[in-house]
This record gives structure tokens, sequence and C-alpha cells, in this order.
């Protein structure tokens, strides 16, 4: 399965800005922050695996 790493870039109501911190991109994901974990702030990194998110440090 794969695993990708995000930074939240920024917060806009029921979404969030992620951008990739495994490679070298400058696109960003808008991803509903229902799929999110409910403590996440602007700069919070998070793990994508197994369709799901987490924080991590």
């Amino acid at each position: 399965m794969s695993r990708f790493e995000y930074v939240v870039v920024s917060i806009d109501g029921d979404y969030a800005n992620l951008k990739r911190r495994d490679i070298e991109s400058d696109e960003l994901k808008l991803v509903a922050r229902a799929l999110l974990p409910p403590e996440i702030t602007e700069g919070t990194n998070l793990l994508y695996e197994w369709m799901s998110y987490s924080i991590v440090d």
C-alpha cells in the first residue's frame, strides 16, 4: 500500500489544502476536513496510509 506525507498549508471552512512533503511538488490537494483528524491546524504534518490520514511529528 502507498504512503504519502503531507503538510496542512491552509484551512478554508470544511476543506484543507495539503502539500506533499515526500516529493518535490508545488501542487495542493484539497481534502474535506471530515476525512482528516479533527485536531489539525495549519502546519500539521500528516501521513496518508491505508486510505486514512493520521498526524505525525
